[in-house]
């Protein structure tokens, strides 16, 4: 009875662990240039980075949370493709690495031909439409 108690509680935790485990690997198979830019301290990370390689503790300084809540933003900069790390002894510097950022440029560029073809339109539109305007007599 107790060994059948043991088994079935090895079996619910080894399902537990395969369930997590591909949920992370899935989880990371997701990770693109999408996800790093829309968390706003990722974004803020690649501005400040951007400008020259930087190492974590001087990111950590211009944030409100711990240097580990940075390391992670700067993991998944990295798994994105948009920082590499060079190491300089016992330091790490991250460099940005923006060419991926094309993909989003390309993304928007599409949504914004069709808003400019749709305003144009409605523009050509209301010119047409465009009711004569009434003058008004004021008495003397």
């Amino acid at each position: 009875m107790i060994k059948k108690k043991v088994q079935n509680y090895l079996r619910k935790q080894m399902l537990a662990y395969i369930f997590v485990y591909k949920e992370l690997i899935i989880m990371e198979a997701r990770r693109d240039v999408f996800q790093a830019i829309a968390d706003p301290t990722r974004r803020a990370i690649i501005g400040m980075i951007a400008e020259a390689p930087v190492n974590v503790n001087t990111i950590a300084e211009q944030f409100d949370m711990s240097r580990q809540a940075i390391s992670l933003h700067l993991k998944i900069l990295t798994e994105c493709d948009l920082l590499t790390v060079q190491q300089l002894g016992r330091e790490r510097l991250y460099e940005a690495k923006l060419e991926k950022l094309s993909e989003v440029y390309d993304w928007v560029q599409q949504y914004q031909q069709l808003w400019s073809s749709r305003l144009n339109k409605l523009k050509i539109f209301l010119e047409q439409e465009q009711l004569p305007t009434k003058t008004v007599n004021h008495p003397k």
